[in-house]
């Protein structure tokens, strides 16, 4: 977080003129307590899913994909959260689960921010002809349902992790666009692009700078982006188009649950909740982010 504000911190001088200090940011963030409460969650996601299941096996019976257990076993000393029908441990499953569930997230956001990115920035500063048709291709993928869009195409190029992440990339991109085109529009009339473009900067040159002082707007919609990913890929995997087994993802143990929702109804709940926390922790960052990056709001 802090080296998030960091890099801000060295673009925002360099075009807003606003003197702001990294624990000055700080201090914006914390402010908002559910920021601070988001930031809590998502670390404890993060480092259970990364060092669970290592961590885990020196105390409980950690083996996601063998039959270690009896088929929809109650949780037990070596199986707090019990065991799947398959008989595979499921506290194991969420752990690896959330790997994918959230390197998923995070992929999808690097994917979506980079386009957006592209053609927002690419837009506001070219204008023109270029900017009419780069928009209305925005506004033609936003007026298609995009959901339904990325059931085609996981259908047509089948399920898998590659083809999910580029599924939802490709396609999740253009708010992202729309807002990076409409900073842009207002800061290539500020003095002093128009005073690199009388000194003979490049477009490329000028539009760095652009870049650098959208820069907080990017890591919003980017931390935001990571809940749409992480939400997209579990809704994909509980239709059976996402990932596949024998490889977890909260989504896909979703679907797996739904046929012993009235026999053993945790089965369901686990993942479904895993998957609400996450959401809320990334939107209560996301939120946090805006009001400590975003100079506008310095005076609430």
């Amino acid at each position: 977080m802090v080296a998030i504000l960091a890099t801000v911190d060295r673009a925002t001088p360099l075009i807003r003129g606003a003197p702001s200090t990294r624990r000055w940011r700080w201090r914006r963030f914390a402010a908002n307590r559910l920021s601070l409460i988001g930031l809590a969650m998502l670390g404890i996601l993060v480092v259970a899913a990364v060092a669970g299941p290592g961590v885990g096996r020196r105390f409980f019976d950690l083996e996601a994909n063998t039959l270690s257990c009896l088929s929809l076993e109650g949780p037990s000393r070596a199986h707090p959260f019990g065991c799947d029908p398959l008989g595979r441990d499921i506290l194991a499953r969420l752990l690896l689960g959330g790997r994918i569930s959230l390197a998923v997230g995070l992929l999808v956001a690097v994917c979506t921010t980079v386009l957006g990115l592209l053609v927002g920035l690419t837009s506001g500063y070219l204008g023109g002809f270029a900017d009419s048709l780069l928009m209305r291709f925005t506004d033609t993928m936003l007026a298609m349902p995009t959901f339904f869009i990325v059931l085609a195409a996981a259908a047509f190029l089948g399920p898998s992790l590659f083809n999910t992440i580029v599924i939802i990339g490709v396609t999740q991109w253009m708010v992202t666009a729309r807002l990076i085109r409409g900073e842009c529009l207002a800061i290539r009339e500020k003095e002093y692009i128009l005073a690199a473009r009388v000194s003979g900067h490049s477009n490329v040159g000028i539009m760095r700078h652009i870049l650098l002082n959208v820069v907080s707007t990017v890591i919003v919609v980017a931390t935001l982006a990571v809940a749409t990913g992480i939400l997209t890929e579990s809704a994909l995997s509980y239709l059976g188009l996402g990932i596949q087994p024998p490889q977890a993802s909260w989504g896909s143990m979703l679907s797996g649950a739904q046929n012993y929702i009235f026999v053993e109804p945790m089965q369901g709940v686990y993942p479904g909740v895993l998957i609400v926390l996450t959401v809320l922790a990334v939107n209560f960052v996301g939120e946090g982010l805006r009001e400590a990056l975003d100079p506008r709001l310095a005076g609430r």
